[in-house]
């Protein structure tokens, strides 16, 4: 099926570690392309280790097997001379280089666009830094935490009175991944119209302001005055109430966009009448609107809510964990988990890509690779 989807045929030369890079070699084999892992011979990608838990499969993370599944591995040592010979003759073969090495570094090993361009002039080179290549942050740590806490969507995210909170996951990283496969994606068809390839680049901290572009629009418009959050499980800092999520008997409900009148006939809320027909005080007295919403979903469980809510087109939704959202007849319809395997005989369940071409969805059946597992069959078949 790889065969079909539309970069079949592609190389990708993934020299990147951890998780923007790897993100996106990711997201570009799950449309076909051929990724090549280049990795230290003593250790491999420092991902491996990289524990989210005391989970280990095969001698590796479970973040390294989720995020470099179906990869080939290439082990060179980019301090030894014959090592980067082959390295380069592999380049000058490929179609798509991808690098997150801190600015400087890869200049100095001879791997930077401008050299691997003579080699090459077809391959779309892309690179992923922490705060780009210019400015007074370019040599700090490109860490997803860091980088949230600079860009300001950490002290966007929580409760007023809470101060900063940080994303549950590594959003920093993933987006910088996706934007750059996006790059990559653009590049690779200007190449089929000039033959020409290019560079493309991007950061952690650039794909967080452009992850804010709706807010931050309305921030630089409006007199760049800094909006309040709720102080009562805030969900967005520019809605209005009832925005936000609410405690019932039996878990949470989260309710989005809806008129105060309506739903406080709905939910039959007399304490809601001062504000019916003010709709400015949906904004200015969104926290005790809220908390009077609140007094009234914590008397019934969320399914009796539910019944109310759902016939009556209000946006509404019970807050799953993971086990019930693994567990939903949506999540199951969607068919959007896999199990790939290694011959050494490590298995691990994981996701599937979020994307369908023609209706389909790409599915692989080998695991990450071991360091150096494909080093001889890539030597021999690209004659390094």
């Amino acid at each position: 099926m790889m065969a079909d989807l539309p970069l079949s045929g592609l190389v990708v030369v993934d020299m990147s570690q951890f998780l923007s890079g790897p993100y996106c070699s990711l997201r570009l084999l799950d449309f076909g392309a051929r990724v090549i892992k280049i990795e230290r011979p003593d250790g491999g990608d420092l991902s491996r280790r990289l524990y989210l838990s005391d989970t280990e499969i095969g001698g590796d993370s479970t973040i390294f097997h989720a995020i470099n599944r179906a990869k080939e591995s290439f082990a060179v040592d980019l301090k030894n001379d014959a090592d980067l010979a082959a390295l380069r003759g592999l380049l000058a073969k490929a179609d798509v280089l991808i690098q997150n090495f801190r600015p400087g570094v890869i200049e100095r090993l001879g791997l930077d666009y401008e050299h691997v361009r003579t080699l090459n002039p077809r391959l779309v080179y892309a690179s992923i830094s922490g705060y780009g290549e210019e400015g007074p942050w370019v040599k700090r740590p490109g860490q997803d935490l860091l980088a949230q806490a600079r860009s300001g969507v950490m002290w966007l995210n929580g409760d007023e009175d809470q101060g900063p909170v940080p994303f549950g996951l590594a959003i920093a990283d993933m987006l910088a991944g996706a934007a750059c496969a996006q790059g990559i994606l653009a590049a690779l068809v200007r190449r089929g119209i000039t033959g020409e390839g290019g560079h493309v680049e991007t950061s952690l901290f650039e794909a967080l302001i452009d992850f804010q572009f709706e807010v931050l629009t309305t921030h630089l418009n409006d007199g760049r005055r800094l909006p309040s959050r709720s102080s009562f499980r805030s969900a967005h800092a520019y809605l209005a109430a009832p925005y936000g999520v609410y405690p019932a008997k039996d878990g949470f409900l989260a309710i989005a966009m809806t008129p105060i009148p309506k739903l406080a006939d709905l939910l039959e809320i007399e304490a809601l009448a001062p504000y019916r027909d003010q709709p400015s005080t949906w904004f200015t007295a969104r926290d005790e609107i809220k908390a009077i919403i609140a007094q009234r979903i914590a008397q019934k469980s969320v399914d009796e809510w539910l019944a109310v809510l759902e016939p009556a087109d209000i946006w509404c939704a019970r807050v799953l964990n993971w086990k019930e959202m693994l567990e939903s007849d949506g999540f199951k319809a969607l068919d959007l988990l896999q199990t790939v395997t290694r011959e050494d005989g490590v298995s691990i369940h994981t996701t599937r890509s979020p994307l369908r071409v023609d209706g389909v969805r790409a599915r692989v059946e080998r695991a990450a690779p071991r360091v150096g597992e494909h080093s001889a069959k890539i030597r021999a078949e690209f004659r390094l």
